[in-house]
């Protein structure tokens, strides 16, 4: 079985959240399952720094950053560009979270996206996290999403009924039907599976939980979209 992992830089303020991306990685492979890493060869949209404001090293880093680069960080340099993902090699698709997927797969974190789609604004997409949702949801692929990651789900398949998560926030909720997807309310050990459709999603740290929690939504997640691979 293989999936592919398709990651959004490193760090969660500006790219896939580390644990999550981690977990869903060890879980794969405790699993079985061969995986490859994907992301955009692209600068990140924005560049955020991960120590507490105050700290002596908190200022704002100031040098651009690459998408792809970023995210070797986690891949230990086993990690391709997005645009080579051939969605027909794979058994299904995975993406953590952490505010890249919703920056540089999609610009969904900076839009109040309850109001800017009642007015007619699309959703910007990265071109190639677009192709590979849209031709997994077409052929039947699986598909797993972390976090705030189902934002870019919805915004790929927007008019697109599916069921997802996005933890219990009211707003995000709301921005995710907005888009024309159901949201379901899950707690953080828990996750939404759409058998219609064929995705599984997890809020992971959509609350402020452990790792340890996390850690068992995202197995529960994983088992569940394997279980969707084998049926």
């Amino acid at each position: 079985m293989r999936v592919a992992v398709v990651l959004s830089g490193c760090g969660y303020l500006d790219g896939s959240e580390v644990h999550e991306a981690v977990l869903l990685l060890l879980a794969l492979d405790r699993a079985g399952v061969t995986v490859d890493c994907y992301a955009p060869d692209k600068p990140q949209r924005v560049v955020a720094e991960h120590l507490p404001a105050g700290h002596a090293a908190s200022a704002a880093p100031s040098a651009p950053r690459n998408v792809l680069q970023e995210s070797a960080r986690i891949a230990r340099g086993k990690v391709q560009s997005l645009a080579q993902l051939d969605v027909a090699q794979y058994d299904a698709l995975a993406f953590p979270g952490g505010y890249g997927a919703a920056l540089n797969l999609c610009d969904f974190a900076l839009r109040d996206v309850a109001r800017n789609v009642a007015q007619g604004e699309q959703v910007e997409l990265d071109a190639d996290c677009a192709r590979v949702v849209r031709t997994a949801h077409a052929t039947r692929t699986p598909l797993l999403a972390l976090c705030i990651a189902p934002a870019l789900v919805a915004s790929a398949l927007r008019g697109t009924a599916v069921r997802l998560t996005i933890g219990n926030d009211a707003a995000t909720a709301a921005a995710l039907e907005a888009l024309g997807a159901t949201h379901v309310p899950c707690q953080v050990h828990e996750c939404c599976v759409d058998t219609q459709h064929r995705i599984v999603s997890a809020p992971a740290y959509m609350y402020d939980a452990s790792i340890a929690q996390v850690a068992r939504g995202i197995d529960s997640a994983v088992f569940e979209l394997l279980r969707l691979v084998r049926s």
